[in-house]
């Protein structure tokens, strides 16, 4: 799978979705794809469960009965809407998807309309460059990244084919430009996982 030259890694093969669902993980093991690459994903802390957690229950209790349907990790994402051929396959924290149709009961084929990711110490740059880039390639409109340490919320605008940053606090009331009629209180995200 992986050759070693010097500090280079070289992956002889790109993996696709259908490589990716045929090994067999074990509970609690997860990995995303990028390009083929396999990247493993540590477990969330508690405080990155809950700010998730805070998220999904306030976009779920805004959503429900709606077409807008909202997801939680871990759930596939097939971002370039391949199946399983995608070599990019990805497990937000959070997610909306408005579109009925990239829904298949097993994974969403196919860029969500909203991403929220949570950063944790040991995911920053993928966070940051990996999955920002693939987002905005594959046309996510709305992306946060939400730092529990600072409290801070960076957003991302897709606009022209390139994202506009946009920063909030954890003092603020979000609102969601990708799905119509909808906010996030992060006081209350927040005030939940500090308790």
């Amino acid at each position: 799978m992986i050759r070693n030259r010097g500090a280079l890694l070289i992956y002889e093969k790109r993996y696709t979705y259908a490589d990716y669902v045929s090994w067999g993980l074990k509970e609690g093991e997860r990995y995303e794809l990028i390009d083929g690459i396999p990247y493993a994903m540590a477990a969330p802390s508690e405080k990155h469960q809950t700010i998730a957690g805070g998220v999904f229950v306030q976009l779920y209790n805004r959503l429900m009965g709606r077409r807008r349907r909202p997801f939680i990790a871990p759930f596939d994402v097939c971002l370039f809407a391949k199946g399983d051929d995608d070599k990019t396959s990805v497990q937000p924290d959070v997610m909306v998807v408005c579109d009925e149709s990239k829904r298949d009961g097993n994974r969403i084929n196919g860029a969500p309309d909203f991403i929220v990711e949570v950063l944790s110490p040991s995911n920053q740059s993928h966070e940051f460059i990996r999955k920002l880039n693939q987002y905005r390639q594959a046309g996510v409109c709305e992306y946060w990244i939400i730092d529990p340490t600072d409290e801070l919320i960076q957003v991302f605008l897709l606009e022209g084919g390139r994202y506009i940053l946009s920063g909030y606090s954890g003092e603020d009331v979000i609102p969601l430009t990708a799905v119509k009629d909808c906010e996030i209180d992060m006081r209350e995200v927040f005030a939940e996982a500090n308790r």
